[in-house]
Parts: structure tokens; C-alpha cells; sequence
């Protein structure tokens, strides 16, 4: 498809069915590799990032099969170490695997990420926080290598509230000995999904979705079967289209506490009725947006909505 054409200035309005979220579903992939055994992923969206990743987990040993939205992960006994780079950089949320194949293996071999362009995001945050926890690291041609003779729990202060550091922290600290605090950890909803999935595989996890994360090591982890949450970025540019035509639209799965962050945007774009029982509805007469949406970490507003 070489090009789409859109003619304006018709109301949008009707029923959307949400879909999972890409945020959710990569990070949840990663994290089945802590567990051997048959881990069960629903309501998967099926994208090319999504295809990536598991490419990334047949790589390190695991059995793949995705039919539907549906997506059956088999985990051996036995993993290997190393996310190439003909697969990472095609993808940043590749490096979630760090964290896993750590806890799990006891090393892991991950290139530096690429496919995202929204700023510079090394990995030092990374390194820093699982270092505390016993990996010591090295770069070699690319490639971030860490081995450890065995994580063990530690406070660890993020300079920054980063997703992806969060998550890699939260994922290898359920295996690791002992505590684990996570101070000034990312809120985003997929953390709070992320951690709820680790605790139905067997973590002890608690603070997710506040600046303070605490993890207590268990020995062993177990599958799971989960559901992938709707994705709060589409249910937030389908709420956006709506408003700006003065349309009304329903959100079919979409979460409520991951769009009240609009609420107070627009005074006239009042939910219906509260939450519904199939998901959310917007709608406007006015068409007013705000005058500024201004992009920053969770609870704020995500970059991807900034004004431009």
C-alpha cells in the first residue's frame, strides 16, 4: 500500500473493539522465559513487532505457536543466552529479555536495541540496577554481555523513571535472593500488567503502578495463562478522533483509569454513565481539544499524544 486518502469533516461515531496492547504483550512474552513449562498468552495482537519478539524467544530455545489471538509459549529446561543482533535491533523491547535469561541462566547476551526513534535511550540504567544485584557487564562488538553467579536482592534508585530498566529490575528480581526495592520505577500501565502476570506465575510483587516496587525472590516461578489487556494508546487515538469531529464512540475492552488522564482536557468530553460493561464511551459536541497535552512519564500523558 503505496499511500491512504482521508476526506474530513465527517462525525466519527460507533463501536470499536480495542485491541491487546503491544506494550503489554512483548513485555509478558519476555517474562514467560522465566518459567519452564507451557505459559498461555490471549487477546494478542497480531503485528510485526509482535512476530519479532518471537522470533527473539524461538531463538533462546522456546517452542512458538500463535493462532488467532491466542499464543502458546513452551519453555525448556534449558535456554539460551544470546538475542542476536539481527533480531534486537529491529526492535528495542527485545532487551527485555536481559532480565529473564539472567535470573534464569545466570547470562545473557543481548544486542544493543534499535527499532524506536523517540530519543536516546542507552542502556546504563540497566546495567547499573542488575549490577547492584550481582551481574557484572561488558560490551563486546555490539553486544551487552552480563553473567552472575546469582542475583540477590538490593534497593535500587533509578535516575530516571524508566519503562524499560523497571521492567528488566522487576523481571529478574523474582528470581533473585532475598528483596528487591525498585525506587522511582515506571508506573505505565503495562508495569502494573507485567507485574500482576509475574504474580500469577508465582512472584511476590507489590507497588506496581506507584514509584515504588517491591519484590521478594521466590526459587522458582510457574506458567501461566493470561490475558493481554486492551492497548491504552489505540483506545486513546480512537477517544481523540472522536473528539475532534464531535462524534461518539464506545471502546470495547478499553480501560477506564487509562484514559481519565483526558478527563480533565476537555471539561465537555464526559464519560457516559461510568464505566460500562463491554468498556468505555466518549463523546463531544463541541469538538474542543485542549490547548496543550504536554508529554510526561505516566500518570501524564504519553509522548505519542503530544500536539505537533
Amino acid at each position: 500500500m503505496g499511500s491512504l486518502r482521508v476526506e474530513g469533516g465527517h462525525r466519527l461515531s460507533g463501536s470499536v473493539v480495542v485491541s491487546g496492547a503491544k506494550n503489554s504483550a512483548l513485555k509478558l512474552m519476555a517474562a514467560s522465559l522465566l518459567a519452564q513449562g507451557r505459559t498461555v498468552l490471549a487477546n494478542v495482537p497480531r503485528i510485526a513487532d509482535v512476530f519479532t519478539m518471537t522470533d527473539v524467544l524461538r531463538h533462546v530455545g522456546a517452542s512458538v505457536d500463535f493462532l488467532g489471538d491466542v499464543m502458546a509459549i513452551d519453555v525448556p529446561g534449558h535456554l539460551h543466552s544470546e538475542a542476536p543482533y539481527e533480531l534486537v535491533h529491529r526492535m528495542r523491547a527485545s532487551v527485555n529479555v536481559l532480565g529473564p535469561l539472567l535470573a534464569r541462566q545466570g547470562h545473557a547476551r543481548v544486542a544493543m536495541p534499535g527499532g524506536c526513534n523517540i530519543g536516546s535511550r542507552p542502556l546504563d540504567l540497566h546495567e547499573e540496577a542488575l549490577g547492584r544485584m550481582g551481574a557484572s557487564f561488558h560490551f563486546d562488538h555490539g553486544y551487552l554481555e552480563g553473567v552472575t553467579p546469582g542475583l540477590t536482592g538490593r534497593r535500587i534508585v533509578l535516575e530516571f523513571p524508566s519503562r524499560g530498566a523497571t521492567e528488566n529490575v522487576l523481571t529478574a528480581a523474582t528470581l533473585a535472593r532475598g528483596r528487591t526495592v525498585i525506587d522511582n520505577a515506571a508506573r505505565e500501565p503495562d508495569i502494573v500488567d507485567l507485574a500482576r502476570f509475574l504474580c500469577q506465575m508465582g512472584a511476590k510483587v507489590s507497588g506496581a503502578g506507584t514509584s515504588t516496587i517491591e519484590v521478594e525472590g521466590v526459587e522458582a516461578m510457574m506458567p501461566a495463562t493470561y490475558r493481554v489487556p486492551s492497548d491504552p494508546i489505540e483506545a486513546g487515538s480512537l477517544a481523540l478522533a472522536a473528539l475532534a469531529t464531535r462524534g461518539e464512540i464506545e471502546l470495547v475492552g478499553a480501560r477506564a483509569a487509562e484514559l481519565d488522564v483526558f478527563s480533565p482536557s476537555w471539561p465537555a468530553a464526559a464519560p457516559d454513565g461510568g464505566q460500562p460493561p463491554r468498556g468505555w464511551r466518549w463523546a463531544s459536541t463541541t469538538g474542543r481539544m485542549p490547548s496543550i497535552l504536554p508529554p510526561c512519564p505516566t500518570p501524564g500523558s504519553p509522548p505519542i499524544f503530544r500536539r505537533r
